[in-house]
């Protein structure tokens, strides 16, 4: 019982988050709970389908265990978990990685908030710029709060036509 009450205590905690690469000895701080579990309790909150862990493309013995950031799987979890205390920049990532890891291998970039292939996403809001994106041409900036895309902008909306 108790550690499902953890459990339900870190899903409260990702949702109220701004996207962050957890730090698992704060959050086990937290939770009260001892930091050698916070990692098994997300792989068992992932392994349920109630978050997805979004990893680099370290690969190899290092990349292990390396979460670069944890989202709520769907943006129905955090509504539900927080209501009006979500942030919206986590909402807009946690709907753009919900739809696009259905059929892609989306992975932390460190250009942008996403890379799935070798193409570089940043996501934002209708005032977002292309600052991040200016090194890479393989770059796509995904908006929300657009009614169409231009060029390598692309709406936020559109993504949920994926599948």
């Amino acid at each position: 019982v108790a550690t499902g009450r953890k459990m339900k205590q870190l899903l409260a905690i990702i949702a109220k988050s701004v996207p962050f690469k957890p730090n698992f000895s704060n959050i086990a701080t937290m939770l009260a709970a001892s930091r050698n579990n916070i990692a098994d309790y997300c792989l068992y909150i992932e392994e349920a389908g109630m978050i997805a862990q979004l990893r680099d493309d370290t690969g190899g013995i290092r990349g292990l265990g390396k979460v670069d950031k944890i989202y709520l799987d769907n943006t129905n979890l955090i509504y539900g978990l927080v209501e009006s205390a979500a942030n919206i920049g986590n909402i807009r990532e946690t709907f753009f990685l919900n739809q696009l890891r259905v059929k892609y291998d989306v992975i932390a970039s460190t250009i942008g908030d996403f890379q799935v292939g070798d193409r570089i996403f940043e996501i934002g809001g209708k005032t977002k710029t292309q600052k991040q994106l200016q090194n890479t041409n393989k770059g796509y900036l995904v908006k929300d709060d657009i009614e169409s895309g231009f060029l390598n902008t692309i709406p936020l909306w559109q993504l949920g036509m994926t599948y």
